[in-house]
């Protein structure tokens, strides 16, 4: 079968949370991978996305990586949230 794999970094400027996982991940930035394998059996060329992971590089352990499986969407999501927090003004 063929696979692809695309990789992008997402920044968070606070800390965040993913679905309903029961924990809250560190700001900053995280390489997002996604792997999309060729569909078979169609007219025309197309993938379907079978994975993608975050790999969360936690503050204050320099080189130490955690990876997660998550949902996309739960990730945009997340970054929606993100950003919409930093154009609210807080309160001093």
């Amino acid at each position: 079968m063929t696979t692809r794999t695309s990789t992008k970094t997402v920044t968070f400027a606070r800390p965040f949370v993913l679905g309903e996982l029961d924990e809250v991940f560190p700001a900053g930035a995280h390489t997002v991978e996604t792997d999309e394998e060729l569909m078979h059996g169609i007219s025309f060329v197309a993938y379907r996305r079978v994975l993608t992971t975050i790999h969360l590089h936690p503050e204050g352990h320099p080189g130490r990586v955690r990876t997660l499986t998550i949902d996309p969407k739960e990730l945009d999501a997340a970054i929606g949230r993100d950003q919409a927090a930093a154009k609210t003004p807080t309160d001093l």
